[in-house]
């Protein structure tokens, strides 16, 4: 999840070319009327095209949101409606988690690793919530907000991280993955951090020092979530209780990046929503606010892991604006002292800020020294030959599915070795 300006100072013209490929989208939107004159979000509305209606039958999932606006309209009151909103969110992150680690039926004929069923499903469900009215009592639209940041919160594994007690024998990892992106170019992409999430929440590996946990959330791209504080709620409570921790998103195309430094900037590429936003990172305590923030995880063994296919990279460059200077110098070697941050090691988009915003929780829960955690970026998950043009192109194709099962396999040996190291 990087941006443009990072692509073309660090990666060359071929890298930059494939990278672009899959980082075009539009300016600026807003969001758009329903054809029954009530607002849904932009994201909301891409629902209606045939890509992700064909998923989500395909998927199993196309009954998920008119089952849901079923129940709403039972509810008499707004707690009964809360109550309904957090159960169905949480049963539909885990039938996508039961579906993507192999329990029960599979619904649909698409491979059980996919990660978009559960994505356009939680896009149904809260346009159903935007737009209904309910009958037996009345619905503000400050509550209704509430509502809908708990189905959010409920359908992304954020209600349900359940890591072992105390501090024994079984070791605790959290790992996040984020929505699909860049939807507007390609409207049938997905996102290996999102897929690696459903693989491997709840499940346990085996290290070199024993048995370890790992429990999984994931994010929306969106600018406004970030600022409102969705990372720091969901990650707050585990923080102190884990033994390691890392945030994955999708990266360059044909290698794993392990992101030594995160900055403390936004650089405007839009999101899901196409809102750009250009500023710093939005922060409680801005006074005490770091240009950047590093890495604890073991990289250097990651590095060297042999956990896959694909290369995995210590990537130490950032983009800074050097002290007394005012114009942007890329680093290879990592910021400077006194400098301002324009681009971390994983850019300058929500993959960056993630990374930015959980270590600085990190540290500022005083678990620096003793906590491993970092940001991983992915391989970018592309199509097989044949089957890249998005007018022409199927929502899925046997290269497609390889590449995203290799990529879920290479993060849980990459989390071997971190576990392992720690």
């Amino acid at each position: 999840m990087r941006t443009r300006s990072l692509v073309l100072s660090r990666f060359g013209a071929l890298g930059a070319a494939a990278l672009l490929a899959g980082l075009t989208a539009p300016a600026t939107a807003t969001a758009a009327p329903d054809p029954d004159g009530r607002s849904a979000t932009v994201e909301e509305l891409r629902l209606d095209r045939a890509a992700p209606q064909e998923i989500l039958r395909r998927g199993g999932f196309d009954s998920v949101a008119p089952e849901f606006a079923r129940a709403l309209r039972k509810a008499r009151s707004y707690d009964q409606a809360r109550r309904l909103v957090v159960r169905d969110g949480r049963a539909l992150w885990d039938r996508a988690v039961d579906r993507a680690q192999g329990r029960g039926p599979a619904r649909g004929d698409l491979s059980r690793d996919d990660d978009r069923p559960l994505y356009w499903a939680r896009l149904g469900m809260t346009r159903e919530l935007r737009q209904w009215e309910p009958g037996r009592f009345s619905l503000d639209e400050r509550r209704r907000e509430r509502l809908i940041r708990a189905l959010e919160s409920a359908s992304r594994g954020q209600d349900d991280v359940r890591l072992p007690h105390g501090r024994g024998h079984v070791k605790r990892i959290l790992v996040t993955g984020f929505d699909p992106f860049t939807l507007d170019r390609d409207v049938r992409i997905s996102n290996p951090s999102g897929a690696t999430a459903l693989a491997l929440d709840g499940t346990t590996i085996r290290t070199a020092e024993g048995p370890a946990r790992i429990e999984a959330v994931t994010f929306p791209v969106r600018w406004q979530d970030f600022t409102d504080g969705a990372v720091e709620r969901a990650l707050r409570p585990h923080l102190p209780r884990v033994d390691l921790f890392t945030t994955i998103s999708q990266g360059r195309v044909g290698r794993f990046d392990v992101e030594r430094t995160n900055g403390a900037w936004r650089g405007g590429f839009p999101d899901n929503e196409n809102v750009s936003r250009t500023e710093t990172v939005p922060v409680n305590d801005p006074a005490s606010q770091p240009q950047w923030t590093s890495t604890t995880l073991p990289y250097k063994k990651i590095v060297e892991g042999g956990t896959g296919r694909f290369p995995v990279y210590d990537n130490t460059s950032v983009t800074e604006i050097p002290a007394g200077g005012t114009e942007p110098v890329v680093r290879p070697g990592g910021p400077t002292d006194g400098s301002t941050a324009r681009a971390g090691g994983g850019g300058d988009y929500l993959s960056n800020e993630i990374a930015y915003r959980a270590t600085l929780l990190r540290d500022r829960l005083g678990l620096r020294d003793r906590l491993p955690g970092g940001h991983v970026h992915t391989p970018v998950l592309q199509f097989g030959p044949g089957n890249t043009d998005p007018a022409t192109g199927a929502v899925t194709d046997p290269g497609f599915v390889r590449n995203r099962l290799d990529i879920i396999a290479q993060v849980r040996g990459i989390l071997r070795v971190a576990a392992s190291e720690s």
